[in-house]
């Protein structure tokens, strides 16, 4: 605490004290009010927030009045800066954060070090209302501050920040984020509505007024009423496209993004315009439309937005009716429809041209090859039925009157676009187009002449008889006599074009299978390996396309979860393990928490595999990994190990611990590390060397100029610099923060399967902790020396829960080994500059001495069991042994003891 805080904090506790003294009286109180309210609104709210911190620390202050600060605390983030505020305090005193403490009160813009164990202590502080307040009460407090943070003015650091709080903390819960809770209200429905007005739950504005101002003359005063203007809508998209594209939550962006698919493809799909206008409107929302569409794409959804094709607002009876309106070269507003008319699109050819080519390039990059050979048949049929020629007057039904010609023209216009720019993948399921080519034939047949119909039948079968996958043998056999009849009489019809074409398909479907030979036939695939292979594809393109953003790399690595999980046949385990590998030297620590996921899951059925691919990342044999990536494998080896449980052992536990006692010793020597080290230093050496040319002498340390620290402080911040530097490399060896991760990975494989690890590795991996925390006793090295105690009382541990449930490891701990430990423990725990070291060893000694008095005595199991020599029978004055041990009481009469008076 610096001297500012320190007088703010003395001067709240004085003010508080008179303001709600018990014993006082309610002048004396409402005096002190007013000073303590004075206090507070003077107060810069960092500050403010740093010294009420302190005050409700147990027993700084009375809890009567330790009730009120806290109050005051939590309201804090209401203040009009205090939700960043809150959030820069939290990022500046987490102990996870690396960042001075003079820091605490300077904007972090960027180069913030935000750790997720701040984030989520952050989003806990924001989005969960306090007792007494209700969140219809909270929200809108926080609510226009977190999404001021999204637009980024205030750094990239704050706006994902902020969209984590929003999206995993608020609308990510269901009591906050469903549809009509605070949460949702506050958060949501302010970008939604912005987008499509009908989704807002306001009532709707009222009909326009109309009235009279003569004979015959009518005027409309809100004739062109603006519901959203241009800024607000370019703000609402530039929100959600950072919210969304912060943070990998699937969920919530189908959530969001759903009832936006039409307003969406509106903007997407906009006439040519300059560039402000793409930049402002129609890229940010192609992209949100790309994203929801990957993350819940359908063809009946494609078929849709077909539907809508030259959709430009909402003209539901029922809700807000609205229209998007273009104004001057860049801008686009959204307008109210007046009355009952509708829009009057017209036969605009042109716009139909641009935004059919728009469509199909939207369904190239994000539809899948099944979504497109879906919509495809789907257009095909109704474009055949449609041209169907009518024999006969009917009375057609009102629901099945024909289509608006528009309609028809537009269906037209993409099918041919399809044909032309798609026809790779129009053939997804070949059985599905055979049985339409089928169909046409049929009825060409019936009708007794070859037209369109036929010509376009002709070449699907070719793409359906030219299809990898396609065998003959594998057709239905009427389907297949059907066709080849059909073919046979088209072979023999007028049109020249028509029947070669007909003759020679009936030759490539009748020797098909001759041709591929039965070396080129491949085993039919299964339904579900067909799906699987689509699944495993569909995935691999989310997760590796350069341009993915994080929800639909998420969504891909969910798909790959569930083909793991499912065991799927597709899967190339040595292809998966090194993507997941790439994944992880990513610094992105929610795709890494998933891709963690799946290699405990893969650990399940391939454990060789899976940690030989993680250890090689962790030993990092090549230098080649950075420290922090190497953590994130030992994190996953963790994990793993963890899944694992008692088959951890054999082959794999040996490697895995000779690996980590490898890391975790003191002759790790890594050259390329080491010369890159040296050349730093030369470097640094060099500009040391030119400052003081600059300034004639020594360079001063400007860091001496902050007038706001302590002398406390200050030591206190030379420490953690030295501590943190200290933990780097130095002359090629080990990286502290790698060694102390071996060693606590070594701890958690102790405590999973002692067993499996053997003596042959934990014998020695005792012995290396005893000498750490002998012999490394610098300050940089605490954390070394806390992972070290730590897995010495997990081997005591695991020692002591083996004997009490009857596991035989096969080694142990004797006396003179015990003495020897305890000794040093001993000394440790009174000479050790670190305290938790020195809690950690009187931990471990009083561990030691229980388990020395548990061997006294048998084990549990040994007692249920009743065996060993240890067992305990006899107490002195009472015999339990086992020939004498209670019964149920007999029935039969018995001498009662006779008691005799003796002198």
């Amino acid at each position: 605490m610096n001297a500012n805080q320190d007088i703010l904090a003395s001067a709240l506790e004085k003010a508080g004290l008179k303001a709600f003294l018990p014993s006082a009286d309610e002048v004396s109180r409402s005096e002190g009010r007013r000073e303590f309210g004075a206090l507070l609104s003077r107060a810069n709210t960092m500050t403010l927030m740093s010294a009420l911190t302190t005050l409700t620390q147990p027993g700084r202050v009375p809890r009567w009045l330790c009730v009120h600060l806290m109050d005051v605390l939590t309201l804090l983030p209401q203040r009009p800066d205090g939700v960043r505020a809150s959030l820069e305090f939290v990022f500046s005193v987490h102990p996870s954060s690396a960042v001075r403490t003079s820091e605490a009160t300077t904007p972090q813009k960027q180069g913030a070090n935000i750790t997720m164990e701040a984030l989520k202590l952050a989003s806990n502080l924001l989005a969960a209302p306090p007792a007494t307040v209700s969140p219809e009460q909270w929200f809108p407090g926080v609510a226009p501050q977190l999404l001021a943070l999204l637009d980024g003015k205030d750094g990239p650091d704050l706006a994902k920040a902020a969209s984590y709080v929003i999206g995993f903390g608020v609308l990510g819960r269901k009591q906050f984020g469903a549809p009509g809770t605070g949460g949702w209200k506050a958060f949501a429905e302010p970008m939604l509505a912005k987008i499509n007005p009908a989704s807002s739950s306001r009532e709707p504005p009222s009909e326009p007024h109309v009235f009279g101002t003569g004979p015959g003359e009518v005027v409309d005063l809100r004739k062109d009423t603006v519901l959203v203007n241009a800024d607000e809508l370019h703000t609402a998209l530039r929100r959600l496209s950072s919210l969304l594209g912060s943070h990998p939550n699937p969920g919530l962006t189908k959530r969001l993004l759903a009832p936006l698919m039409l307003p969406l493809w509106t903007l997407a799909s906009w006439p040519q315009a300059n560039h402000e206008f793409y930049d402002r409107y129609r890229n940010p929302a192609k992209t949100l439309l790309q994203i929801y569409l990957k993350l819940s794409g359908s063809p009946e959804k494609f078929q849709t937005l077909l539907s809508n094709l030259l959709n430009d607002g909402s003209t539901d009876a029922y809700v807000t009716r609205w229209i998007y309106d273009k104004v001057g070269e860049s801008s686009i507003q959204v307008k109210r429809m007046q009355g009952t008319s509708a829009t009057d699109l017209g036969l605009n050819l042109g716009l139909i041209e641009s935004k059919s080519d728009t469509f199909v390039e939207l369904l190239r990059t994000v539809g899948t090859d099944s979504d497109i050979s879906v919509l495809f048949l789907n257009l095909l049929r109704s474009s055949l039925s449609s041209t169907r020629a009518v024999q006969e007057i009917r009375i057609v039904p009102e629901d099945d009157q024909p289509k608006d010609p528009t309609a028809q023209l537009i269906e037209a216009q993409v099918l041919q676009k399809m044909m032309e720019k798609l026809s790779d993948r129009l053939v997804s399921s070949w059985k599905q187009m055979l049985e339409l080519v089928g169909q046409i034939l049929a009825e060409s047949e019936t009708s007794g002449d070859v037209n369109d119909a036929t010509s376009v039948a002709l070449s699907l079968l070719n793409l359906v008889a030219t299809a990898p996958g396609f065998q003959k043998s594998n057709v239905r056999a009427d389907l297949l006599e059907s066709v080849e009849g059909s073919l046979e009489r088209i072979s023999v019809s007028q049109d020249a074009d028509a029947s070669q074409t007909a003759r020679n398909l009936y030759l490539l479907l009748k020797y098909r299978d001759a041709i591929d030979g039965p070396s080129g036939r491949t085993t039919a695939l299964t339904d579900r390996q067909i799906e699987d292979r689509k699944t495993h594809d569909l995935a691999m393109s989310y997760i590796t396309q350069a341009d993915s953003p994080p929800p639909v790399r998420a969504e891909g690595l969910n798909l790959l979860l569930g083909l793991i999980r499912a065991g799927s046949p597709i899967l190339d385990i040595q292809a998966t393990l090194v993507l997941l590998s790439s994944l992880l030297n990513e610094d992105d620590d929610y795709i890494n928490s998933t891709v963690v996921r799946l290699f405990t899951q893969l650990a399940t059925k391939h454990p060789r595999s899976t940690t030989k691919e993680i250890l090689e990342h962790y030993v990092d044999a090549n230098e080649l990994e950075p420290t922090d990536t190497r953590l994130r494998f030992g994190e996953a080896l963790l994990q793993v190990i963890q899944r694992l449980g008692e088959t951890f052992s054999g082959n794999t536990a040996k490697e895995v611990g000779e690996a980590l006692l490898a890391i975790a010793g003191r002759r790790g020597y890594r050259p390329k590390t080491k010369a890159k080290q040296e050349r730093a230093e030369r470097l640094g050496h060099m500009k040391r060397k030119a400052a003081q040319d600059v300034w004639q002498g020594e360079v001063p340390d400007l860091g001496e100029l902050d007038d706001e620290q302590t002398e406390e402080e200050k030591a206190r911040n030379e420490i953690i610099a030295q501590i943190v530097s200290g933990w780097e490399s130095k002359r090629g060896t080990e990286d502290v923060r790698v060694r102390a991760s071996a060693l606590s990975i070594f701890s958690v494989s102790i405590e999973t399967n002692i067993a499996g690890l053997g003596p042959a590795l934990v014998e020695p991996a005792v012995d290396l902790c005893i000498n750490v925390l002998t012999i490394e006793s610098a300050q940089e090295t605490g954390i070394l020396r806390r992972a070290a105690i730590v897995l010495i009382l997990e081997f005591v541990r695991a020692l002591a829960n083996a004997r009490e449930n009857g596991r035989r490891i096969g080694y142990g701990l004797s006396d003179s080994s015990r003495e020897d430990i305890a000794r040093t423990l001993e000394y440790v725990a009174q000479t050790d500059n670190d305290g938790l070291v020195r809690q950690h060893a009187h931990d471990v000694v009083e561990s030691l001495h229980n388990w020395q008095l548990s061997n006294l005595v048998p084990s549990a199991a040994e007692v249920r069991d009743d065996r060993g020599p240890g067992a305990l029978t006899r107490l002195a004055g009472l015999d339990i042994g086992g020939a004498s041990k209670p019964d149920l009481p007999s029935l039969e009469p018995r001498v009662r003891p006779r008691i005799e008076e003796i002198d």
